[in-house]
């Protein structure tokens, strides 16, 4: 029989996006077709409600995929199921609610009447295709324990949990038979990692990245972000061991570099102790790329607070940073919180950062030329170094992508992006 034809959208962050290769893969394994939304019999949505913007999106992708003529079902999971439900079942009888991610493709086979073994399943080598061949996440933890005064996602993912080790390097063992270059380690509160080893021993991330290194012939490993507080000097010197299997990039979310701002957050730190983290990764790493995310605008911020933020960031000299207006988010703290920044003011104070950001992004890939990085070809002649930064291949001399290869820096230009050429010897160690 035809393979009933399945997509999969995604909405939201770096974690969502590697719970939706997942499904889509559990899915391709079960013998679904993937297909564009428009072609769909079925299309699973996972949702957002990181902000309220999140939430109203995510009606809008549910509505817009009802509307559809072959008026597909539509499976919704993620954050705004595990909220509120009932809010997205009410748009119609052809949505389902699945809050377990991992139960996504039986729901899909009840739903479709399918038995998972009539149609041929595609190979792992398929799946990795279908995904992309040239960076696969791979999600070592859930949830978390910190209740920031704006967030609402330790409401929606619970307590922090974490996946076992073996669990862990079972996963990365497939990816590097698939013949995929980079694996992300991506977590809600990727520092908490506490896993137990076949032992019933805790292990913290720097073990379990140690573990990787030594366990599994994965060609490179970049770790996701990780909060300024769970920075450890372990965890940089096993970074520091491996410079060619080790990605040197870090994104810390410092939210603010206000200590003042990040105390009514509710931030465990202030703007000092980041810095000191700071300090710390430079002198273990020293050709480390750092990138954040800042909320510009949150409530009570004065210009004196910003400028505090704009200052530290400017010190720190991000490679990259991920701006965001402070949005308001029903449910949380901070929503009822007096002294409300007016949009047009969080509109110039987001100008003003985003044009350092690209200032200081072009500032570090800059220090960066005549330096040799490890980096992955993603496709084409196009490049996404160890720093995290992007750049063109020169000559790809008959390479196919994708690959991991040693290239030098040779130049950048006025939008930043990195020209490279391949180094056949590399001057990084093992």
């Amino acid at each position: 029989m035809l393979a009933p034809h399945i997509s999969v959208v995604n909405l939201g962050c770096r974690v969502n996006r590697v719970e939706s290769d997942r499904i889509t893969a559990d899915l391709m394994r079960l013998g679904f077709a993937m297909v564009e939304p428009q072609d769909a019999d079925l299309i699973v949505i996972n949702t957002c409600a990181v902000t309220g913007e999140a939430e109203a999106k995510t009606r809008k992708a549910v509505r817009h995929a009802l509307a559809y003529p072959g008026e597909p079902y539509v499976v919704v999971t993620g954050c705004v199921v595990s909220l509120h439900p009932e809010e997205l079942l009410e748009l119609s009888d052809r949505v389902i609610a699945e809050p377990s991610k991992i139960d996504v493709a039986e729901r899909v086979c009840e739903v479709l009447g399918v038995e998972s073994d009539s149609v041929p399943a595609c190979s792992d080598g398929d799946v990795v295709d279908a995904l992309g061949r040239s960076r696969l996440g791979v999600k070592i933890q859930d949830g978390c324990n910190h209740r920031c005064t704006y967030c609402i996602v330790w409401k929606a993912r619970g307590p922090e949990r974490s996946v076992p080790v073996e669990s862990v390097l079972e996963q990365v063992r497939e990816a590097q038979e698939a013949g995929v270059p980079e694996v992300v380690l991506t977590g809600v509160n990727l520092g908490a990692y506490d896993g137990k080893s076949a032992t019933d021993e805790h292990v913290e991330i720097d073990e379990l990245l140690q573990a990787i290194m030594e366990r599994t012939e994965i060609a490179h490993v970049r770790i996701s972000s990780v909060e300024p507080m769970d920075i450890s000097e372990r965890l940089l010197k096993v970074m520091a061991r491996y410079p060619k299997r080790i990605a040197p990039f870090l994104h810390l979310p410092v939210q603010s570099g206000c200590t003042a701002t990040l105390h009514r957050m509710g931030r465990p730190y202030s703007a000092e102790a980041f810095e000191d983290t700071v300090r710390m990764i430079r002198a273990n790493l020293p050709q480390a790329a750092l990138s954040c995310d800042v909320i510009v605008g949150f409530p009570g911020e004065t210009d004196e607070e910003f400028e505090e933020s704009l200052a530290l960031c400017r010190r720190v000299g991000f490679s990259r940073m991920h701006v965001f207006r402070y949005s308001k988010r029903p449910g949380t703290l901070a929503a009822d919180m007096p002294d409300q920044v007016p949009p047009e003011v969080m509109a110039e104070r987001s100008r003003r950062m985003r044009a350092a950001a690209q200032e200081l992004s072009i500032a570090d890939a800059r220090r960066r030329v005549g330096t040799v990085e490890r980096a992955v070809l993603e496709y084409g002649d196009n490049l996404t170094l160890g720093s995290f930064h992007h750049a063109r291949l020169d000559d790809t001399c008959g390479l196919t992508a994708p690959c991991l290869l040693d290239v030098a820096i040779i130049g950048v230009d006025d939008s930043g992006l990195v020209h490279a050429r391949r180094e056949v010897h590399g001057s990084l160690e093992d």
